[in-house]
């Protein structure tokens, strides 16, 4: 019977970003500030990874108050109501020599889906206080509005100003528990 080994996301080597069309020319990158993870694998071996994640939602920071704001709002992710976005593995399927995809349920807003990501193991290392670390970059795309975020508008020409298409990319370090 092999061990278990357990990891958790290390929050200041890791980042959880976002990408969305903004009136279908440009793009705003946001993040979450805050947010936590844990990894649970059978002895060394990742495809066994049990993945459980959360971000508070009240984080959201796309460089602009205001639009934070509107975005911590019921139009979008009601952050009072909903403060967590959680992801939960369901599957982690080796594609290649260090790429998997990521098979889980997302949840936003009360609406859980069943998402699957791209992965890609970036190495392990030992750092200077002898802690074994391990880095992923993840992405993926997501439809918002599968998720209830359907707030929308069009300008006087009809252009949309929000596109429906999330990009997800997300770099994640985690640190392996003794």
């Amino acid at each position: 019977m092999s061990t278990k080994t357990s990891w958790v996301i290390d929050p200041t080597h890791s980042e959880i970003q976002f990408k969305v069309k903004h009136l279908v020319i440009s793009t705003v990158t946001g993040s979450f500030k805050t947010f936590e993870g844990t990894v649970e694998t059978d002895g060394e071996d990742l495809t066994t990874a049990n993945i459980q994640f959360s971000a508070d939602v009240a984080s959201i920071d796309t460089n602009q108050t205001q639009r934070d704001e509107h975005l911590r709002s019921g139009d979008f992710f009601d952050a009072e109501n909903y403060p967590k976005l959680t992801f939960t593995s369901t599957g982690l399927e080796k594609t290649g020599e260090d790429t998997y995809k990521l098979a889980g349920d997302l949840t936003i807003k009360g609406t859980t889906k069943p998402v699957v990501l791209e992965a890609e193991y970036g190495g392990a290392m030992t750092d200077f206080y002898g802690q074994s670390k391990a880095g992923f970059e993840i992405n993926g795309k997501i439809s918002r509005k599968e998720f209830g975020l359907t707030w929308s508008a069009t300008t006087e020409a009809g252009g949309v100003v929000v596109g429906d298409e999330i990009k997800l990319a997300i770099n994640i370090q985690l640190i392996k528990q003794a």
